[in-house]
């Protein structure tokens, strides 16, 4: 029955592992870390525009080009942000409705 299929092979090693211990290698990044510099990230664009907008509302910066770039680049971030963690939180849910 585990013949396979058109070079498919059958289902070996698939179920729990048992004894298998995941080691961390020098330089490997966990999800929360990654998390929290991605979500500094769009926090300093988001504080990035806000001065560059205060600047030119106080005439210190005369090139609305970079006042326009830097709200779009904080708004496009932001955005990126939000549809990801929406994705996490549905993942998460459609995990909890998994009957084991």
């Amino acid at each position: 029955m585990n013949e396979g299929i058109g070079g498919i092979k059958g289902p070996e090693g698939v179920g729990p592992q048992t004894g298998s211990k995941k080691t961390v290698k020098k330089g490997d990044v966990n999800f929360k870390e990654l998390l929290k510099k991605a979500i500094d990230n769009v926090n300093d664009l988001q504080k990035q525009a806000e001065k560059l907008s205060n600047e030119f509302a106080e005439g210190k910066v005369s090139n609305i080009h970079e006042v326009i770039i830097a709200a779009e680049k904080a708004a496009i971030s932001l955005r990126l942000t939000v549809e990801v963690r929406n994705r996490i939180v549905e993942s998460f849910r459609e995990i909890m409705r998994m009957q084991i």
